[in-house]
């Protein structure tokens, strides 16, 4: 109910915002405004990433080899007998000498718990979790369960469908050693972009994040763990009370929580995570349904304790500030052009006016456009080494991807919040395609090698 009534002041004062500011401003200009806000900060950001890379080649940065603290890695997997052997072979390479694995199995009701109680037979340092079909649902519920048997002074959190290379911890282990950090967060990558636009426009959205998350690193701003790949601190998981088992966003509910407390969440640019991308869009749908709900109900939840926090440092609450704009932006336009047209009807105020304004509103949102566009292309650039006509032709795609995705999604999700009850619908994503289409490949490629010899 809080974040109900919360929600609702926030939209009835920009409500009231923009009709004052249409018979006394142009409110294009608080648009403007706005919008050169963000490109300043995002110019800031820059500038500190360039900043930070010139200082660590002058001044390289000096690994403590002593400092390897025992790991406990956690993987919640529910009806996922598809992907998780696969994904614990994987990671029972990584080249680190004090870990254990935690597979959970949570109330799944294929062949999940067996598969899992096989790795347990088969590896040593791997354990099997079974939970009861009655349990609490939700991965924050899952996780808290295996944290009480974890040994780990850290605890890394992988999905079920995760794939890392060997030297994973050893990358990611030193920059949790520092006093103040709490957690860090690894860099995700979609394993099968290529299967299709889809896929291709998910890893670019994930590629755009990495920059994100890179520029927040670099000025120590609010840097958000994405749930697959999270290294945390026990200390850090005892101060917060673990995992908070209401929420559908367990990785951004804990980011804030962390911050707000005072502990500093670091990015990881050289360690990877990859994951399987959703190759149908109704799937995609609820999986970004669920992320953009639970990203707006933290920010409703937590932004008060955030600004209050004598904690959590200025330039995280700035940044968690600034980063808050984005959702405030679609919901800004969308308002002014609607308020618009109605006062057309109902005032009947000159068309010329009306179109002069309408134009304006739709040249502001092209530029916004535009500069989205090249921030996606710088980001494919930099960081996925990709050609510059393709770069900006992805960045393109991307952009419709974005558009076509999160405006009515963010309509949706305040429409739910305001008039629907709250709920746990987690939206399970289907894992396992990417491993089939390999073992499809390899049949084929074993039937055409036996071909050959039989005609031999």
């Amino acid at each position: 109910m809080r974040e109900r009534i919360l929600l609702f002041i926030i939209l009835s004062c920009l409500g009231v915002f923009l009709y004052v500011f249409q018979n006394h401003v142009n409110t294009v200009v608080g648009f403007v405004i706005l919008c050169v806000c963000m490109v300043v900060y995002g110019l800031y950001s820059i500038a500190a990433m360039k900043y930070q890379k010139r200082k660590l080649k002058k001044f390289p940065p000096v690994v403590n080899e002593s400092y390897k603290p025992f790991v406990t890695v956690m993987i919640p997997a529910h009806n996922e007998e598809s992907v998780i052997e696969y994904t614990v072979e994987n990671i029972l390479k990584m080249d680190y000498p004090n870990f254990e694995i935690i597979v959970i199995d949570d109330r799944s009701t294929d062949n999940t718990s067996s598969v899992i109680k096989n790795l347990e037979r088969k590896h040593e340092n791997v354990k099997a979790l079974i939970r009861d079909k009655n349990a609490f649902p939700g991965k924050s519920a899952v996780l808290n369960d295996a944290f009480k048997i974890a040994k780990g002074d850290a605890i890394l959190v992988f999905d079920a469908d995760a794939t890392v290379g060997p030297d994973f911890l050893n990358k990611m282990v030193p920059k949790l050693e520092p006093a103040d950090v709490g957690a860090v967060q690894a860099r995700k990558i979609i394993r099968n972009k290529d299967v299709n636009l889809l896929t291709r426009c998910q890893n670019n959205e994930y590629t755009l994040d990495t920059y994100l998350q890179t520029g927040r690193d670099a000025i120590k701003g609010a840097v958000e763990l994405r749930g697959n790949g999270e290294l945390i601190k026990r200390e850090a998981l005892v101060d917060i009370n673990g995992w908070n088992n209401y929420t559908i966003t367990d990785d951004l509910d804990m980011s804030t929580r962390l911050h707000i407390k005072g502990w500093d969440v670091r990015f990881c640019l050289e360690a990877c995570v990859y994951e399987e991308g959703i190759v149908c869009l109704m799937p995609l749908f609820r999986q970004r349904r669920r992320w953009l709900e639970g990203t707006i109900r933290r920010y409703l939840e937590y932004f008060g304790a955030a600004m209050k926090s004598t904690k959590m440092s200025l330039r995280a609450r700035f940044d968690m500030a600034i980063y808050i704009t984005q959702f405030i932006m679609p919901l800004w336009f969308m308002m002014e052009v609607a308020f618009r047209i109605i006062k057309f009807f109902t005032d009947k105020i000159d068309p010329y006016s009306l179109h002069n304004v309408l134009w304006s509103s739709l040249i502001v949102s092209m530029v916004v456009g535009v500069g989205f566009v090249l921030a996606i292309r710088y980001s494919l650039r930099k960081y996925d080494a990709i050609p510059r006509m393709s770069a900006l032709k992805q960045a393109f795609e991307t952009t419709v991807y974005f558009l076509i995705i999160w405006f009515p999604m963010e309509l949706f999700i305040c429409g739910k919040i305001l008039f629907c009850k709250k709920d746990m619908n987690w939206g399970k994503t289907a894992h396992g395609l990417v491993l089939e289409s390999i073992a499809e490949q390899k049949t084929e490629k074993e039937n055409i090698q036996e071909l050959e010899l039989q005609e031999v």
